[in-house]
């Protein structure tokens, strides 16, 4: 199963059952003795072989996966890898919203036994999750060829946490409200009177302030998020809450909107092309 980045991905990389995709280089078998001692000295959990992993993966069974991907696109995945594994009985689901992120760390917290194997890691939640995540090697077994997937889609710190995709932060905007010409060119044109007051909303959950630090750096981007905190914005949470408040006018523009999201509800939901939509630079990404 290959692997595509910025586009619909259509695989499940599987921590808890041992589930993995073979390929890369051959390696030899002392080198991956070797990379599998000094990951065990890490803590860490290194298959030396994929007949290893496929062993272990038909002695298990079952995989639970809980995605933050489209339910399409975890569908097309469910479908290929049931192909691939026809002896797995996988299920997976779309699971979203910060309510459901608190919960799931709070059962992995007070040692619950948890009813999945594989988990999204909530960006702003990330070292809460960390603790209590299976430490497969993941970046190791990729460079001895034991996993085909690309280095820079792996942690490098935490080598078993892995990216599947890329989302990108937006300004939205309702075109009967707001005019092409009005809307913001740069950030700092929100800051202006005009914009001061309920004229545009964001999220309480601060994503695309927290994909501009790279660019910005740490203290540009609070500095920015204090000033537009100040011009007393429609605070939502969520986009696909927020959406449908902007095709009834109750909210003319939001900043920090998934592209993904407005995709999305453009094709589905915007029947009558009210919707705009405009990327400003830097343009705030995230890896999830």
């Amino acid at each position: 199963m290959r692997i595509k980045t910025l586009s619909r991905a259509i695989i499940f990389f599987v921590l808890g059952s041992w589930v993995f995709v073979t390929g890369g280089a051959a390696q030899t078998d002392a080198a991956r003795v070797q990379a599998k001692k000094d990951a065990e000295a890490k803590g860490y959990i290194f298959a030396a072989s994929h007949d290893e992993i496929m062993a272990k993966a038909k002695k298990e069974g079952k995989l639970v996966v809980f995605s933050s991907q489209d339910s399409s696109a975890i569908k097309a995945a469910t479908e290929v890898f049931r192909k691939k594994y026809p002896f797995i009985d996988v299920k997976a689901s779309e699971i979203g919203g910060t309510d459901t992120y608190l919960r799931m760390i709070q059962e992995m917290k007070l040692g619950k036994v948890t009813d999945w194997d594989i988990n999204y890691v909530a960006f702003d939640f990330y070292g809460d999750y960390l603790p209590y995540q299976k430490k497969f090697d993941i970046l190791g077994m990729a460079k001895h060829g034991v996993l085909n997937i690309p280095f820079d889609m792996i942690d490098p710190v935490n080598r078993h946490v892995l990216a599947l995709q890329t989302n990108i932060g937006v300004i939205a905007y309702n075109k009967k409200l707001v005019p092409g010409d009005k809307v913001p060119q740069i950030y700092e044109d929100l800051l202006k009177p005009e914009f001061k007051g309920k004229k545009f909303a964001t999220d309480i959950r601060p994503r695309g302030m927290a994909a501009l630090v790279p660019a910005w750096g740490l203290e540009k981007a609070l500095t920015y998020a204090k000033k537009l905190a100040a011009q007393q914005p429609i605070w939502t949470r969520g986009d696909s809450r927020t959406l449908p408040f902007m095709t009834g006018g109750e909210v003319p523009m939001v900043l920090g909107l998934n592209y993904k999201s407005y995709m999305r509800f453009k094709k589905k939901g915007d029947v009558q092309d009210i919707l705009g939509v405009k990327i400003l630079e830097p343009v705030p990404v995230r890896l999830t």
